[in-house]
């Protein structure tokens, strides 16, 4: 699920996540098909081939086959896993040795859950795609090459003017972002590869074309499909992907995203955090803007096997908002499918680390304290009616936020206190950047402009009517710039989904800095990245006597100190800071 706000969330339903992420006056994936011919990227290793087949929803009845599911087994016990399936009467249908799982087709997943060699068995649920009315534009128009006129060269330094837009960029003004601060000094470079985990990112939006990495851009959802409804029907895309689809975003998240990232300096709109970097489509979200373990796994895994240095996760992995391994008030079976999430992305998760990716990833937008969690209400999401009201504890995670390795992000807003609707923790939170917050009523900064702004696409507009038949926007949460013949369209999104990115574009500052020669351009291991992250941002301690979030949330409680504490974690992230900071 996306971790982005409406204003419809904001005004009716304040404190919980939404199902879709959408523009903040509500404005409204991409699929695949087979991998492009010669592309020359690297292929998994040890993996067992997997065919098609239907996928399950939910657990299977007992005594029919009819069910797809991911079976995770204890290290060096491939075998016996094996054999508990067949067992069971299953059918194997594939696997990958390196994350620990098989692929099989099971009437009884709870016999094979059984198995002592077993660690869970989840679902492989069903995967969206581009709905029919984007059938148009699944294949985007090559982008430009090289930066569009203006941009100075890939890892140069010296003064640059302000994008046209850049007055309405206080978050970026907060982080030193700007033609004074980090600009002038550090931008990232062209080899420094930044992985966006999402709904997918439009190429050929004008101020995100000249980065966009089509090369390495790939989907990771099954071809065939129009919705998480319809079910697997054709190629399953694995874990080298399918290019076709990638560089087309049907729902505008992963675009935003990615603009606050690494939109160019190129005189039009605005300018990314990292405004030299490459960036790379890794599309897993569907349509509705729910995100599956499998082609989680499978992006977080083609990220490491060809040297993407950081990426950005602003999700958590449906249906489970928490995940819990033992709640009595689960059943059997949905124990098993909560052990394989947490399992199976924990092990995509050091995989990754293990090959030198910066993990970052957006907390929640709840506006609850992690630590002390008592009530899930809107878990399993998918299918559509099932969640329950259910009690949880400390021992329920969400995941990736909670796993070791990956940087958490709380959201701040214009005023720099937290926002109301971003979780919080002092085991979790790591780190905070602006994310925007409509009720912030401590900044002067007023209405829909107290959000992010950032790219959007013209199709996802034009689709929501929030903008005419002359391309207009029809109200102040939609901006548009014209220079030279070009228009490009940003619109205001809050949410810790849009902190997170702030963190992604300085992880790869410091990654343009510091990185050596390594696959895929530059490589630096992510314990270093993180470090450094920490050391540059700017400290902040608790508001006065413990402390609450903003629009007059008193439930919430800051604990610890100004070098650590659970609303700001490490402190605010600091672009100009990280652009000089030795090591």
């Amino acid at each position: 699920m996306m971790l982005a706000r409406t204003e419809e969330d904001l005004l009716n339903t304040r404190g919980h996540l939404i199902r879709a992420a959408v523009s903040i006056a509500l404005v409204g994936a991409a699929g695949c098909s087979a991998a492009t011919a010669g592309s020359g990227v690297p292929g998994p290793a040890a993996t067992v081939p997997a065919s098609p087949s239907a996928s399950a929803s939910g657990p299977a009845p007992k005594g029919q086959s009819t069910g797809r599911y991911l079976v995770f087994y204890a290290e060096g016990k491939r075998e016996a896993a094996l054999k508990a399936v067949q067992d069971a009467g299953g059918e194997l249908d594939g696997g990958d040795e390196r994350l620990g799982y098989l692929i099989a087709r099971i009437g009884d997943p709870e016999r094979v859950g059984a198995d002592p060699s077993v660690v869970g068995v989840t679902p492989d649920r069903p995967i969206g795609m581009a709905s029919s009315a984007l059938a148009a534009r699944r294949a985007p128009a090559p982008a430009p090459a090289g930066h569009r006129p203006g941009v100075l060269p890939s890892g140069g330094q010296g003064p640059v003017k302000p994008e046209p837009l850049a007055h309405l960029q206080w978050d970026m003004e907060m982080i030193g972002a700007t033609a004074t601060g980090s600009y002038a000094k550090a931008r990232g470079k062209r080899s420094v590869l930044v992985g966006v985990i999402d709904t997918g990112i439009d190429a050929t939006h004008p101020d995100i074309a000249p980065n966009f990495n089509k090369e390495l851009s790939r989907s990771f959802l099954p071809a065939g499909v129009s919705s998480a409804a319809d079910g697997h029907r054709g190629k399953d895309c694995g874990r080298t992907g399918c290019a076709e689809y990638a560089g087309v975003d049907g729902e505008g998240h992963g675009t935003h995203v990615a603009s606050t990232i690494g939109s160019p300096i190129n005189g039009l709109g605005i300018a990314g955090v990292a405004p030299d970097v490459s960036l790379v489509d890794l599309r897993a979200g569907t349509d509705e803007g729910l995100f599956f373990l499998k082609p989680t796994m499978d992006a977080l895994a083609y990220a490491a096997d060809v040297g993407i240095d950081v990426v950005n996760m602003s999700f958590f992995v449906d249906p489970w908002q928490f995940n819990c391994t033992d709640n009595p008030e689960d059943s059997p079976a949905e124990r098993l499918d909560q052990r394989g999430i947490i399992e199976g992305m924990r092990r995509a998760v050091d995989y990754a680390r293990r090959h030198g990716v910066t993990l970052i990833t957006a907390i929640g937008n709840t506006g609850i304290d992690l630590g002390r969690p008592e009530r899930d209400g809107m878990s399993p999401n998918y299918p559509k009616g099932a969640a329950k009201v259910r009690r949880i504890d400390n021992s329920c995670i969400t995941v990736p936020t909670e796993l070791d390795g990956v940087i958490s992000v709380t959201a701040v807003g214009p005023s720099g206190n937290k926002a109301g609707y971003s979780d919080y923790g002092l085991e979790q939170a790591d780190i905070a950047a602006p994310g925007g917050d409509l009720f912030d009523t401590a900044s002067p900064i007023v209405g829909v402009r107290r959000g992010i702004l950032a790219a959007a696409p013209e199709s996802v507009l034009r689709a929501a009517r929030r903008i005419d038949d002359k391309g207009n926007p029809r109200d102040a949460s939609v901006v548009r710039d014209c220079r030279g013949g070009t228009c490009a369209y940003y619109r205001y999104l809050e949410g810790t989904s849009m902190a997170a990115p702030h963190v992604t574009g300085v992880a790869a500052i410091i990654i343009g800095r510091f990185g050596v020669p390594g696959k895929g351009g530059l490589t630096m291991d992510p314990a270093e990245v993180e470090r450094l992250l920490y050391a540059s941002a700017m400290p902040k301690a608790c508001p006065a006597a413990g402390g609450s979030g903003s629009g007059g949330r008193a439930d919430q409680v800051c604990e610890g100190g100004k070098r650590k504490n659970g609303f700001f974690g490490h402190g605010i992230v600091n672009a100009d800071r990280a652009a000089v900071i030795s090591r």
